[in-house]
């Protein structure tokens, strides 16, 4: 990044600090495959149409394949918080700091530069639990420097409840990070954004909570849980490895209102093997691990063909195309390099963690690009950089190795076809903003105004000589560009459901010249080994060059075989499940895997609950006409069995609560959760 350029746009970000879906997209499915189609112009309708016509004879000529019943389907939602968590996003619960010194904004303040480490005692009270000795002080940069420099006291706190008193906790967490959308005026990006994320890698969770300090209301804030060993605990099962944070030392501003200072830059450029040299641009948050990260970056440097053995690719990949998605730019592979996470697990590979997306959207981003928006709707999904003086190895190298780039755009298809539906992110949208309302309106100490709060969802707006990006419009233009981009549309192998008997697996695959078993034994799934699968006669295939692609599955008498599908051909890849490597088939006993951690479902993210919250009326969607259905209340108490008919049904007359609906379908059964409001 230019220097030059960064100072520039904090300059301008100063200045204003002090100062429906279109019908355009169509929708085809067919069975139980579905493919989102985006029509633009009649050669794409052309090449569609003529996939969808191949595709209807295939599913009529090859055996039909679902999942065998010793094949199952990890989730990892499980790993998210239950409803009445800390993070439980239906309803809001106010927050109270109460400091034992009054000076605590200016001290708290000053040490912000001087010595940001330090914490002072508060009392905090949640949700009726009050929790003595709190170590509380500020965090943040851009988001502390400018409400700071206008004397605004709704900064970003860090709660450290056991910083004292060793064991306390709030619901279960010893940190709380609250974060206060100074430049979202819709209060929900970061929130929006993390429900998208979640569905493909480990992710913080987000909600809002009201904050009031010293018993004066503060504001909305964006409740983001911290990355630290709980967060480890939850998601790897494990919390002793070596965790740095992707954020150079800079500071957006100085104690006297400077400019501040300029740090390293998080970017995997190798510096050498001394580790001091990587201290202005990693801040570590283990007791060790510098010796592993520079082993990282000098594979990247040297030898990258080993880089996964370091390296969890996929979750990178998957990180980015989430980032261009849903338009990120404040991230490795958009304007600034930043904001990630790398944890180092017992297998001595480093997982990337996405942190902080409150740009999503945009957001503020956007800037003077709101005079040309395309600037941010048109971003290139394979940026490596603004010049030769922008060095981003880890992007250069992933984006231009074959494999990996197909399966970056593989990754890019699957978010945009099942997460970026305009109709059910205003659902969510409304009620999230719904929710959140009364307190939007008596936050005292908003940059914004309500008119912002609405309009910002719908389209971009101008204010006070900036720009700042809406999320429904940014959603529309940046599908509109990526459906149409050259690589991102080229046909994809499609891939049906794969069963196995007698140790064979066997899967329909359409337009594949190359289809891979990946596969990793043992309870956790981890660095998965590739070997490939044919469709020539040999390795149990019944049939030479039928479709049915066959393979003989490891064997582990003690473990499970964790494994997934992909499907290449010269031009695109896919993959089965989609959201692979997160989620998994697994085949075997699931020996030592808790039975709420898997769901018996080959087609389980291709239908969908909307609006979800509801409150008159829902829909399944993706879901066949009289695919049978059960509605169950929060005891498990059937409430409604029937065939779904394919029309809204009426639940205005439903108690407010939590419900599951479960599809039955191809001797498989999935659930997914319905909050009635």
């Amino acid at each position: 990044m230019a220097h030059s350029q960064a100072s520039k746009e904090k300059s301008d970000m100063r200045t204003i600090a002090n100062s429906s879906n279109s019908n355009r997209f169509a929708r085809a499915e067919c069975g139980s495959f579905s493919h989102a189609i985006y029509i633009h112009d009649m050669r794409t309708i052309h090449a569609h149409f003529s996939r969808l016509k191949l595709l209807f004879i295939i599913l009529i000529v090859l055996p039909a394949c679902c999942i065998g019943q010793n094949l199952t389907v990890f989730d990892p939602q499980i790993h998210y918080d239950e409803e009445g968590g800390l993070y439980d996003f239906s309803y809001l619960r106010h927050l109270y700091i109460d400091f034992e010194n009054p000076e605590y904004h200016s001290i708290l303040s000053e040490s912000f530069f001087t010595n940001p480490s330090l914490r002072i005692p508060a009392t905090v009270t949640f949700d009726g639990t009050v929790i003595d000795s709190v170590g509380v002080r500020y965090k943040g940069n851009s988001t502390f420097c400018l409400p700071h420099e206008q004397g605004s006291v709704k900064v970003p706190y860090n709660l450290d409840m056991n910083y004292w008193i060793s064991s306390q906790n709030l619901m279960d967490y010893k940190k709380v990070k609250l974060a206060n959308a100074w430049l979202d005026p819709t209060y929900c990006k970061e929130f929006i954004a993390s429900r998208i994320y979640r569905k493909y890698l480990p992710t913080p969770e987000v909600n809002l909570i009201p904050l009031h300090t010293q018993g004066m209301y503060t504001g909305i804030y964006v409740n983001t849980e911290s990355i630290n060993k709980q967060f480890l605990s939850k998601h790897f099962g494990e919390n002793d490895g070596s965790l740095f944070k992707g954020d150079g030392a800079g500071v957006f501003c100085g104690a006297d209102g400077s400019d501040g200072s300029v740090g390293g830059e998080p970017n995997f450029e190798y510096l050498g093997t001394d580790s001091a040299t990587y201290y202005t641009s990693y801040t570590i948050k283990s007791d060790s691990g510098w010796e592993g990260l520079i082993n990282l970056i000098e594979t990247l440097e040297f030898n990258p063909e080993s880089l996964p053995d370091v390296l969890n690719i996929d979750r990178v990949l998957w990180a980015m195309a989430v980032n261009t998605v849903v338009s990120n730019l404040d991230t490795y592979n958009g304007y600034y390099v930043h904001n990630y996470y790398l944890y180092q697990d017992s297998e001595d590979r480093f997982q990337m963690i996405p942190w902080d997306f409150d740009n999503s959207f945009v957001g503020a981003i956007m800037g003077f690009s709101f005079w040309n928006p395309n600037e941010v709707y048109h971003f290139d999904p394979f940026w490596t950089g603004w010049d030769a003086g922008d060095n981003r190895p880890l992007t250069e190298y992933l984006f231009s190795h074959p494999t990996y780039r197909k399966q970056y755009i593989a990754h890019i298809r699957t978010i945009m076809d099942e997460s970026m539906g305009l109709d059910e992110l205003q659902a969510e949208i409304d009620a999230f903003q719904n929710l959140a309302y009364s307190s939007a309106v008596d936050d005292p100490n908003s940059l914004f105004g309500m008119a912002e709060f609405d309009s910002n969802v719908t389209e971009s707006i101008w204010a006070g000589n900036w720009g700042f990006g809406g999320i429904l419009s940014t959603v529309e233009a940046r599908l509109e560009f990526l459906y149409a981009h050259p690589e991102i549309s080229e046909p994809a192998p499609v891939i049906g459901s794969p069963e196995v008997s007698n140790e064979i697996l066997q899967v329909s695959v359409y337009g594949a010249n190359e289809v891979q078993l990946h596969w990793s034994a043992g309870a956790t799934a981890s660095n998965f080994q590739s070997i490939n699968i044919v469709d020539d006669g040999t390795q149990g295939d019944a049939l030479a060059f039928d479709g049915v692609y066959t393979g003989i599955m490891p064997s582990f008498s003690d473990d499970n075989i964790n494994f997934y599908i992909s499907a290449s051909n010269s031009e695109a890849m896919s993959l089965s499940p989609q959201r692979a490597e997160y989620e998994y088939y697994i085949y075997g006993t699931a020996t030592g895997i808790d039975d709420h951690l898997l769901t018996v479902d080959p087609i389980r993210s291709s239908w969908s609950i909307a609006p979800n919250p509801a409150s008159e009326w829902f829909t399944l969607q993706h879901c066949e006409p009289l695919t049978p259905f059960t509605v169950l209340d929060a005891q498990g108490r059937i409430v409604l069995q029937n065939q779904w008919s394919g029309r809204p049904l009426d639940i205005s007359g439903w108690d407010a609560g939590v419900y599951l609906i479960q599809i039955h379908e191809n001797h498989s059964t999935s659930t997914k959760r319905l909050l009635i409001n």
